[in-house]
C-alpha cells in the first residue's frame, strides 16, 4: 500500500550499508560522545542525505517513503544518538536551507550538506524556553549590512561539531513571535562558542549549549523574510513530529523483535519462555500497539507527500508513538529479566535513548495542549505563505 519494490530494494541496500559502515563503530562513538564526521561523506556519496531534495542541488527528489525507510533502518543500529545526528542534519537544518534559503545559500550550504561535506544543526530551544518558542530571548540586531546575534541555545543536536548553524533569533523583540527571523551562521564565526552536554542517553550525539556573543552575520544569511521565522519553524514542526513518530515505532519494533528472539531461546521450567501464556499475551498487546502506530504514521506520511498540512495528526503521532515506544521498550527489557539490565544487551541503551522521545521536538505536555486547542477550541493552524 505504501512501499514499492524500489523501496524494498533501497531498504536492503541501506541496511547492508549500515551493517558495514556504521554498526561496527557504534560502541566507539557511544563512548566518545560524537561520531566520526567522515561517515557523513559516506552517506553523501551514496545519496542518502538528499533522498527528497531537489535534483538541481544534488538530491534525488524521491518520495517520503524513502525517508521512512531511512529513519526506520537507522533506529535498528541501536544508537539513538547516531540516528539523531543524521536526521537532525537532513530533516532539521537542511529543511530550512531548502525551504527558505536563497539560491546562493543553497549552493553554499545545501549542496555540500547533501554531499556530506558539511554538517548542520538547528538552534531553536533556549535555556529559559524549550517548547515555548515564542518566549525566545536570543536577538539579532541589524547593523548596516549585517545582523549581530546575542543569546544562547541549548539541547542542540550536532551543536559541537557541525559546520554551520541554522539559528532562530528575534530581529524585532517588541513584536513577540512576529519579530522572529532565521539565519545560517558559520561555525567559525567570532563570538560563537559551544559546550557539550552530558546526557542520560543519545550518547553518540554531540548535544550542546551554544552561546552567541556579538556574532556578526551577513544580511544575505537570513533565511526567508525578516519577521517570518516563527511561522517557518511552526510549519516544519509537522514533519519533525512525524519523523519522531516514525523513529518511535521503529525502535519499538526493533526492541520487540529482539525480545521475541530472546524468548525463543531462553528456557525456564523445561520450556522456552515464549510458551508461557502471560508473556505471549504481553507480546500480543505490544505488537498490536506498534502495528497501529506504524499504520497511522504511514498514512500521515502519505498525506505529507501529497502536500497536505497535517499538524494535528503529526502532533498525535509524536504524542502516542513516543509514549507507546517507551512502554514497549520498558516491557521488553522486563522480558529479558536480568539480562535486560546488562549493557552488553541492546535493551539498556534502547531504554535510555527512547526516553527522549516524549521530551524532544515538543514535550508531550505541549502536544496535548496543541491537540486540545484543535479538538476542543476548534483552532486552525495554517501553513505560512
Amino acid at each position: 500500500m505504501y512501499f514499492t519494490e524500489e523501496h524494498d530494494a533501497f531498504r536492503l541496500s541501506f541496511r547492508d550499508f549500515l551493517q558495514k559502515e556504521v554498526i561496527p563503530n557504534i560502541d566507539q562513538w557511544e563512548e566518545a560522545g560524537f561520531i566520526d564526521k567522515s561517515v557523513f561523506k559516506k552517506f553523501g556519496e551514496m545519496g542518502y542525505l538528499g533522498l527528497n531534495y531537489p535534483e538541481e542541488y544534488g538530491g534525488l527528489n524521491l518520495d517520503l517513503f524513502y525517508t521512512v525507510v531511512f529513519l526506520e533502518e537507522l533506529q535498528k543500529v541501536n544508537s539513538g544518538g547516531f540516528a539523531a545526528a543524521m536526521w537532525a542534519h537532513v530533516y532539521l537544518a537542511m529543511t530550512h536551507l531548502n525551504a527558505e534559503g536563497s539560491s546562493e545559500i543553497k549552493k553554499k550550504y545545501l549542496v555540500p550538506s547533501i554531499e556530506g561535506e558539511m554538517v548542520g544543526c538547528l538552534c531553536v530551544s533556549e535555556p529559559f524556553g524549550g517548547s515555548d518558542v515564542a518566549a525566545m530571548r536570543t536577538t539579532a540586531t541589524k547593523q548596516g549590512d549585517t545582523y549581530v546575534i546575542n543569546g544562547s541555545k541549548t539541547f542542540i543536536t550536532n551543536g559541537v561539531y557541525s559546520d554551520y548553524l541554522v539559528v532562530a533569533a528575534k530581529t524585532s523583540p517588541e513584536l513577540g513571535n512576529k519579530g522572529m527571523s532565521i539565519f545560517v551562521v558559520d561555525r567559525e564565526s567570532a563570538g560563537l562558542s559551544a559546550t557539550q552536554l552530558v546526557k542520560l542517553g543519545w550518547k553518540a550525539s554531540d548535544t550542546a549549549e551554544i552561546a552567541f556573543d556579538n556574532v556578526v552575520v551577513p544580511k544575505e544569511n537570513m533565511l526567508g523574510e525578516e519577521g517570518k521565522g516563527f511561522g517557518y519553524i511552526m510549519q516544519h514542526f509537522a514533519s519533525e513530529r512525524v519523523i519522531m513518530g516514525v523513529n518511535a515505532h521503529a525502535r519499538a519494533e526493533f526492541a520487540l523483535d529482539y525480545a521475541i528472539g530472546y524468548m525463543s531461546e531462553r528456557t525456564a521450567f523445561g520450556k522456552t519462555i515464549d510458551k508461557f501464556q502471560a508473556l505471549r499475551h504481553k507480546v500480543a498487546d505490544m505488537a498490536s500497539e506498534v502495528e497501529m502506530c506504524k499504520e497511522f504514521n504511514y498514512s500521515i506520511v502519505k498525506r505529507l507527500d501529497l502536500g497536505q498540512y497535517v499538524v494535528k495528526e503529526a502532533s498525535m503521532s509524536k504524542l502516542m508513538a513516543t509514549k507507546i515506544a517507551d512502554e514497549v521498550i520498558y516491557n521488553c527489557l522486563q522480558l529479558l529479566g536480568g539480562y535486560g539490565y546488562m549493557e552488553e544487551y541492546p535493551m539498556a541503551r534502547l531504554f535510555r535513548d527512547s526516553r527522549l522521545g516524549p521530551i524532544g521536538g515538543g514535550t508531550s505536555e505541549i502536544l496535548r495542549e496543541i491537540i486540545s486547542k484543535m479538538i476542543i477550541d476548534k483552532k486552525e493552524y495554517k501553513p505560512t505563505t
